[in-house]
């Protein structure tokens, strides 16, 4: 495993609860597309009004959510101001536009710190560039993180901190329609519900001769319940679709929600987790906003009883956040196999 153990599992930040072990590494998707191979444009991605979830429609949109959670989702009339989005890609361009030396004060090979930069850096064993820079920081309650955030841009801390409260509104309603699209309590997977930390992405342009050498980030799940991911105007996201990539372009007003590896767990494996990777371009730099949602270290993960019957027995035993974090860390993969310790024997 090169480049500081692939840069700590691709700049995964330790959870609450997980210390780093002692790790083996594994790579399941090397039988992946490669980038000449990736297909393109995908007009098929469900596209889930969250203001209806409100009205008398909610019924409706709760089932249309549970169906898209089976494949991806887009959610629009999210109700996050145009200004706020507009402000924090603002101030993620300044940061990464920042010297270098200014934003290296945030860098650290720790993952367990509470804020780390994470840079590009260039895979010798598989002869790639990763291109993402990003800054990860824990950031729910707000109140108890904001003094740990960057004052350079002297407007960072105001606009992150507007952000992140809108976006944990949503990321709340988010979750209670799921729950009830598995036909559970509406605050089912809300109870479970811990942290939350936040990635500024920043994908440089690219020169053309490096293109098809160059990944913004590789393929992967994420160890997640739910993230909810806010792109700028420039293409970049793709998931794995019936074994092709195909394009997630941006829409205006909208969010891309990804089922993490830990919601596939909740849901008896209804639910997949999302295969995605992200792609550099020549042309434009290009900027995203991933909200990552997690739970308590001792929330209990696994499919509750309500969805384990003779015809759909359990796929997952039960086991605690804190577990699985320690397992991510110690078994370091980038998909739902990070779940395999955790599957019923008869699975």
């Amino acid at each position: 495993m090169s480049a500081t153990m692939l840069q700590v599992a691709e700049g995964l930040l330790a959870l609450p609860g997980a210390k780093p072990l002692p790790h083996t590494y594994k790579d399941p998707i090397s039988n992946l597309p490669t980038l000449p191979e990736a297909q393109v444009s995908d007009s098929s991605i469900p596209i889930i009004d969250l203001e209806a979830l409100h009205g008398p429609r909610r019924s409706d949109i709760v089932k249309q959510l549970g169906q898209a959670c089976q494949h991806k989702v887009v959610v629009k009339n999210h109700g996050i101001p145009r200004t706020t989005v507009s402000n924090i890609f603002d101030t993620t361009r300044e940061f990464f536009h920042l010297p270098k030396e200014e934003r290296m004060k945030f860098y650290t090979p720790d993952p367990n710190s509470d804020i780390r930069l994470m840079n590009a850096y260039k895979d010798e064993v598989a002869n790639v560039f990763v291109a993402r820079e990003s800054l990860k920081f824990h950031c729910h309650p707000v109140e108890n993180y904001v003094n740990k955030w960057p004052t350079n841009p002297p407007s960072f801390r105001k606009y992150a901190a507007e952000y992140l409260t809108n976006v944990r509104r949503v990321e709340i309603t988010l979750l209670g329609a799921i729950s009830e699209s598995l036909g559970l309590e509406r605050d089912y997977i809300e109870k479970k519900l811990g942290g939350h930390y936040v990635s500024l992405n920043y994908y440089g342009a690219c020169e053309q001769s490096d293109l098809e050498l160059t990944y913004g980030v590789r393929a992967h799940t994420d160890p997640t319940i739910i993230t909810i991911l806010l792109q700028d105007d420039v293409p970049g996201l793709q998931v794995l679709s019936e074994g092709e990539w195909m394009d997630v372009n941006p829409i205006p007003g909208t969010v891309v929600v990804h089922v993490g590896d830990l919601l596939q767990a909740i849901s008896n494996h209804k639910f997949k987790s999302l295969l995605h990777q992200a792609m550099v371009n020549c042309e434009k730099e290009r900027m995203s906003i991933a909200s990552y949602c997690y739970p308590s270290s001792d929330a209990m993960i696994g499919p509750p009883k309500k969805l384990i019957d003779n015809d759909h027995p359990a796929v997952y035993k039960d086991f605690t956040f804190k577990e699985f974090s320690e397992q991510m860390w110690k078994v370091i993969t980038f998909t739902d196999t990070r779940l395999d310790s955790f599957k019923c024997s008869t699975a």
